[in-house]
């Protein structure tokens, strides 16, 4: 999940966010549409078209979005937020498609939502007052834009959704869900190699500022193609293992409402282990803590500070069921060695299981080498309880 997202409310109950980046988007549309618009009106009535059309414009990425993700809902995908950042919107769905139609559904929505806004703002446009107009040019280049958005979205490499089409067709066609999926993402490295000589090519060869745009466009889809190819080769490893075949049960639990003092006074300074779920009265977990959070709380400070102060507050998508495939844990979630870790709940939400980076690394290595994902004498950690450390 991106950091720095700054919550924007909800539209059919998927969370709205925004990451610092999207204000360099409306900036730089903001200057692109005032020079695009210059000689329709006078400049003040320009640069404020010019303003209200970027807004609207990062409006349509927010749509494209939208749609992946209430298509993604309605076909049982679970839908954590919709992020505008820098290079347009993200979907953040906390697991995969079950079948490939699915798949394909919620790929195509899209660029499908981005071409039809594109031909109501065309139709809007034929039939304006003014032809000559701010208006008027602002709805052609909102056409014209979302056209481009559907169609480059459409190209045929993961993680655009042409890569998804194209996972889904293949993994239709062959059932071979990791096989689709690696094709997709090698697919999208060559892709976006060709962006970037393109744009090295525009840059040095024509002058053209747009080339660090396609250059910026290349490397984002090399490396995220690049991880949706990691991500292919861990679900391979991982095959059908279960989260409960790697977690560790009944882990040590620390109260968020303990003062740090405390904690360290406790036996979980002792158990060797650097990474802890914090719960609330209830059991439910609701952050993680590591060892390094708490050397940031100052020693006069440790008394009065509480653990869940000191903590980090668990995303929605580091909560997980027994049950869940482990390969879905592993593509939705990154982990940092002894700093982050999923918990495991029951159907009441009370933490039954920690995993940690630790233990992913593990499961892979073992599975490479034709090992059981866990070995036959692994103790857990020991459990605090509601007890208290000792004074």
């Amino acid at each position: 999940m991106m950091r720095r997202t700054f919550p924007l409310g909800r539209i059919a109950g998927i969370p709205i966010g925004a990451h610092w980046s999207v204000l360099v988007t409306v900036g730089l549309f903001t200057w692109v549409l005032g020079s695009y618009l210059t000689g329709t009106a006078a400049a003040p009535v320009v640069w404020a078209t010019a303003a209200a059309g970027a807004f609207v414009f990062c409006a349509t990425l927010l749509a494209h979005e939208l749609a992946h993700s209430i298509v993604a809902r309605r076909n049982g995908v679970r839908v954590e937020v919709v992020v505008l950042w820098l290079l347009g919107g993200v979907s953040e769905l906390t697991e995969e498609p079950k079948d490939a139609r699915a798949d394909l559904r919620i790929a195509l929505a899209g660029p499908l939502t981005s071409l039809g806004i594109a031909a109501i703002a065309l139709l809007a446009a034929t039939a304006a007052v003014d032809p000559g107009g701010p208006v008027t040019a602002l709805l052609v280049w909102l056409a014209v834009m979302n056209a481009i958005l559907g169609l480059f979205n459409l190209l045929p490499g993961a993680p655009l959704d042409g890569g998804r089409v194209l996972r889904a067709v293949i993994w239709w066609r062959t059932g071979d869900r990791l096989g689709a999926a690696t094709s997709a993402a090698r697919s999208g490295q060559f892709l976006g190699t060709v962006l970037l000589l393109l744009g090295i090519a525009e840059l040095a060869l024509l002058g053209h500022l747009g080339g660090l745009w396609l250059i910026l466009l290349g490397w984002f889809l090399q490396s995220a193609a690049h991880t949706e190819l990691t991500v292919a080769g861990l679900r391979h490893q991982l095959g059908d293992s279960k989260v409960r075949d790697v977690m560790t049960a009944h882990p040590m639990a620390i109260p968020g409402g303990w003062p740090v003092a405390e904690l360290l006074r406790s036996d979980a300074a002792d158990s060797g282990h650097r990474v802890f779920p914090v719960v609330d009265a209830t059991g439910h977990p609701v952050a993680v803590v590591a060892w390094s959070d708490l050397a940031a709380v100052t020693e006069p400070a440790r008394a009065t500070t509480t653990v869940g102060v000191a903590a980090r507050a668990l995303p929605t998508a580091a909560l997980t069921r027994e049950d869940e495939p482990l390969s879905d844990v592993a593509s939705r979630v990154v982990l940092r060695p002894n700093l982050d870790a999923v918990a495991v709940v029951d159907a009441d939400g009370k933490l039954t299981g920690l995993l940690t980076a630790t233990d992913l690394a593990l499961a892979c290595d073992r599975s490479a080498l034709g090992l059981p994902l866990r070995a036959r004498h692994r103790s857990g950690f020991p459990s605090v309880g509601t007890g208290r450390g000792t004074p």
